[in-house]
Order: structure tokens, then C-alpha cells, then sequence
């Protein structure tokens, strides 16, 4: 049975006066139809997922139930319901099963695909190195990376290949915070194996039957997995042949010191896997971000020269130190405005019920599983008018308050997540090196690139920019 549900506005500055009135247990919201099974529900998802959800959002409302048989998925685009769910509710969920299970065939058991004790243990173990005074101490590293990338770029280009040049930085920034070594040769592998196992996985989320990684139609995902644990394999082998004295102060190093402290709660395998996750979630979101920064950037010149004015202003024509990120007040305000346009992580991980919960003026039977598609609420107008604009202003200290929940692309909760500090430094590095040496255009007739999601939030094409070096403009 459904009964419709309303798009109320999920911003309280005062609690409700009055307590909820809930539907009955056993009352769903409502939905599309799903017909016999509701397999063509996940016909339309798998085409375009994003898209999909805000079309149901636009019909149904902020709750929405698909009866994929045997599941009931419920979408939530409520801010404030998807923030009862991740924080009041997180200890009666797990992530979706099924989407762990594909995460698992590359990350292992890390801290991305753990639950239960084992998760909270390595959460509290791995959370004081991603604190945002310990993650400072890479930003000389990621300045040093970066100056020499950029000086490599051309004098000028019209049509220069800026998401490959993005993405190859910020695949050598993670190895050499991870590692302390360059990418090297292993960048193009590394960059071919990190897009091959991405499309699998999300092919693989939406198939009815997914088949062992050792089927022969599976061969390139296959190799593309050993590519990059041979890539993590080889850095640790390299490492311990090193005496511990020698080691350098980077993300391997303290992962290795839990090994050595409790060699038993953290075996080489669990290092291995920690690695894994760093290098992947560390670079790609990083660079899918990056790249839609620079598209923003060239398309809004105005936009662009502030910033390039604060960046000179600060930094004086200096590498950018830690101690000066804050005052890239306005820099921070474009790269917080992309990732409301394109969050790297449009969709969160789905979210099951361990046990019934009760959720707005729905109660739900335990088993039920959750999507939180976050790119839906970053494009609603309620929230951010004129959502397709690109507007920094929206995140300045003066502007009018986000509803909390509504702008969430690093999540929510205990969850949220671990290396947010880390990527918002990196980025925020990264950013001000390019427009410090160089001005982002749009090739003339270039239409803007549409967003397609594998993991994360790519464009659908190459994203190439016009760039001229600053210093031969004058």
C-alpha cells in the first residue's frame, strides 16, 4: 500500500512543536510502479543513476519506495531525514551488502568495507593520522609534487588534455604521501587499471547475477586487480626492506608502526588492504573533483580571476604552506561549489536496517535498505537556488545558512569520510598551483561535458582546456 508523502522543508531552527504522526508499519511510500519483479526499475537506474532518482524525487517526493524484488529500497532526499538515518540511527546499519562485496574484490577488509567491532577498531586506530593538524604536515610534499607536474605543462595550448594531467598529479601526489616515491612508469598502468576496475564494479552493482572474478569474460577486470595490488605489493616489500630508523614520516610508515605495535590486530595483509584504499578513494576523487574544478574555473573567467587575485594576494608568488590555506578563503568557496555540482560520491553507499527503524512519518521493517543520492539534494533549488549555476558565493561565512544534510560530499555520521581533510588540502594545493602559473579557457565550441557515474562522478568525454602560462602573457 502507498500513501503519498510531502517535500517539507527539512531546515528546523526550532524543534517541531508537535510530535510526528506515523503511518502505520506495513504502509510504504510511494513509488513507481514496479511491475512483476521491478527489474525494470534497475533497468532505469543502471542507465543513468543520478538522473533517475531526481526524476522519482520530482514525482513521488523526498521519500521514495522501489519494490526490487525481494528488496524494498527506499531513496531519501530529505536533508534532515538522511541525517537522522547516518548519525540517530547509525548503529542499527550496515552497508549494503551486495556493493560491499564488489568493494571487497579490491580493497580487502580495510576500513571501507569493514562493519561491526572490526570497523570501529580500525576507525580508532586510523582516525588520529587523518586529523586535520596531522594531514598538514603533507602539504609541502603535495606543493613539491605539484611545482614539478606544472612545470612540465605547456607554455600554451588550446586544447591541452587536463583531466589525464589531473588525474596523473593526483595519482603521483597519493604515492608519494603514501610512499614516498614517484609514480613513475607505473602511472599509465596504474591509470588504465583504476578505470577498468571502476566500470566493472558498477556493472557489477546493477547485474542480477554476478559470476566469480575468475570467469574468462572477466579477464580484464582480472588483470586490472593484479596490476594494482603488484603496485601496492611492490612499495611494501620495498619498505620493510628498509631499517624502521630509516623510514620516512609518510602514510606507510604509520600504518606500519600499528602493525608493529599490535602485529596481530594489524597483520601485513590488513596494511596491504589500507593501502589499497588510500591509493584508490585517495587519488580518484581527488582528480574526478580536480578536473570538474577546472572546467568550472574556464568556464566562469570572472570566478577564476578572483581567485587568482586572493592566491597572489596570499601567496606572494610563494608555494603554498598549510599555514596559509585559510586565508584561500574564496579558493575554498569554488572547490566547496564544485563538489555541490559534482560530488565525486553522487550516491553514498546504500544503507540496510539491522532492526525496524522509524524514519519522518515512516516506520520501516528491519532488512530495509536505504540510497542517500546526494548529488539529487546538492541540485535542489530549495536548498541552492539556481542549482546548475555556478555560484561560490553559496558557501561565503556571510551567506545564508545551508539546511545541515543538504550539502554532504563527504557524508555524514561516523562514517564520514576518513580522509576528507587530506583531499580538501590536496585540492586545495593543487588549485592554487594552477592558477597561480596559468589561465583556463574553454576550446572554442567546446560544449560542457555531462556527468556519468562510474564509483565516481566522471565526465563522459575527455575533459581538455585551453592553457597559457601566466608568465608568457606578460
Amino acid at each position: 500500500m502507498n500513501t503519498p508523502t510531502s517535500s517539507r522543508c527539512p531546515f528546523h531552527a526550532e524543534p517541531p512543536s508537535a510530535p510526528v504522526e506515523r503511518h502505520p508499519p506495513g504502509v510504504w511510500p510511494p513509488g513507481p510502479p514496479a511491475g512483476l519483479l521491478g527489474w525494470g526499475l534497475l533497468r532505469s537506474m543502471a542507465r543513468d543513476l543520478p538522473s533517475t532518482l531526481a526524476d522519482w524525487q520530482r514525482t513521488y517526493g523526498d521519500v521514495v519506495h522501489l519494490h526490487i524484488r525481494p528488496e524494498h529500497v527506499i531513496g531519501v532526499t530529505d536533508p534532515a531525514l538522511v541525517r537522522e538515518l547516518l548519525v540517530t540511527h547509525h548503529t542499527s546499519l550496515i552497508r549494503w551488502e551486495r556493493g560491499i562485496g564488489v568493494f571487497r574484490e579490491v580493497h580487502g577488509h580495510s576500513v571501507l568495507v569493514a562493519e561491526g567491532e572490526a570497523w570501529r577498531s580500525k576507525r580508532h586506530a586510523l582516525q588520529p593520522g587523518f586529523a586535520p593538524k596531522p594531514v598538514e604536515a603533507f602539504v609541502p610534499a603535495i606543493a613539491a609534487v605539484t611545482e614539478q607536474t606544472l612545470a612540465a605543462w605547456p607554455v600554451g595550448n588550446p586544447d591541452w588534455p587536463i583531466e589525464s594531467a589531473l588525474t596523473s598529479l593526483a595519482m603521483d601526489v597519493i604515492v608519494r604521501m603514501l610512499f614516498s616515491q614517484a609514480i613513475g612508469d607505473d602511472a599509465r598502468v596504474a591509470e588504465q587499471a583504476v578505470r577498468t576496475t571502476s566500470e566493472a564494479a558498477n556493472a557489477e552493482f546493477y547485474a542480477l547475477v554476478s559470476g566469480p572474478d575468475w570467469l574468462p569474460w572477466k579477464r580484464a577486470k582480472r588483470e586490472a586487480v593484479a596490476a594494482l595490488k603488484n603496485l601496492i605489493d611492490r612499495h611494501l616489500q620495498m619498505r620493510l626492506r628498509v631499517p624502521e630508523e630509516q623510514w620516512p614520516d609518510d602514510l606507510l610508515t604509520r600504518l606500519l608502526r600499528l602493525h608493529r605495535d599490535a602485529p596481530q590486530a594489524w597483520p601485513l595483509q590488513a596494511i596491504r588492504d589500507e593501502c589499497m584504499t588510500i591509493f584508490l578513494a585517495g587519488h580518484e576523487t581527488s582528480a574526478a573533483t580536480l578536473t570538474w574544478w577546472a572546467w568550472c574555473m574556464a568556464s566562469n573567467p570572472e570566478a577564476q580571476a578572483i581567485a587568482r587575485d586572493e592566491i597572489n594576494r596570499v601567496l606572494q608568488g610563494r608555494l603554498p604552506e598549510a599555514g596559509m590555506l585559510g586565508s584561500l578563503r574564496w579558493l575554498k568557496q569554488t572547490i566547496e561549489e564544485t563538489l555541490r555540482l559534482y560530488p565525486a560520491a553522487p550516491l553514498l553507499i546504500s544503507r540496510r536496517t539491522t532492526q525496524p527503524v522509524a524514519l519522518g512519518a515512516w516506520q520501516f521493517p528491519a532488512r530495509t535498505l536505504f540510497m542517500l543520492p546526494v548529488q539529487v539534494m546538492h541540485h535542489d533549488a530549495r536548498w541552492f537556488p539556481e542549482p546548475e549555476r555556478f555560484l561560490p558565493q553559496r558557501f561565503a561565512a556571510d551567506a545564508p545558512p545551508i539546511p545541515r544534510g543538504a550539502w554532504l560530499p563527504f557524508g555524514a555520521g561516523p562514517r564520514v569520510c576518513l580522509g576528507q581533510h587530506l583531499a580538501m588540502n590536496e585540492m586545495m594545493v593543487i588549485a592554487a598551483m594552477v592558477l597561480q602559473q596559468f589561465v583556463l579557457e574553454v576550446p572554442a565550441g567546446a560544449a560542457a561535458p555531462r556527468p556519468v557515474l562510474n564509483i565516481t562522478l566522471r565526465p563522459d568525454r575527455a575533459v581538455r582546456l585551453g592553457v597559457k602560462r601566466i608568465e608568457a602573457q606578460r
